[in-house]
């Protein structure tokens, strides 16, 4: 049962940091791609992050350079580095990865950034 599993969320002031961290787990044949993404109540969910398993990286057009996202093949691990934090970017933050001959996309349970000005 492939499972991802996330941390480092929390509470931080406007223009603090955050790291999150996720570790997929399980058994797959393929893993092409891991990252992030995110959600307000109410509204769909973006990206925020992704990198392949190649090494390509791409970032929503919010990040700005504020953020960096970081994989390791042999752990199964992506961390996404989150500085200059604003107010709009407090949402539910998911882990996700692309995995398997037919590219599954398979979800953590999220963790909550909360941004106060």
């Amino acid at each position: 049962q492939v499972q991802l599993v996330e941390s480092g969320g929390g509470l931080v002031q406007a223009g603090g940091s955050l790291r999150l961290s996720c570790v997929l787990s399980g058994k797959f044949s393929r893993f092409t791609a891991m990252g992030w993404y995110r959600q307000v109540p109410g509204e769909q969910r973006e990206l925020v992050a992704t990198i392949t398993r190649g090494g390509s990286i791409n970032y929503g057009d919010f990040v700005k350079g504020r953020f960096t996202i970081a994989g390791d093949n042999a752990k199964k691990m992506v961390a996404l580095q989150m500085n200059s934090l604003e107010p709009e970017d407090t949402a539910v933050y998911y882990c996700y990865a692309i995995l398997g001959p037919d590219s599954s996309d398979y979800w953590g349970q999220g963790t909550q950034v909360t941004v106060s000005s």
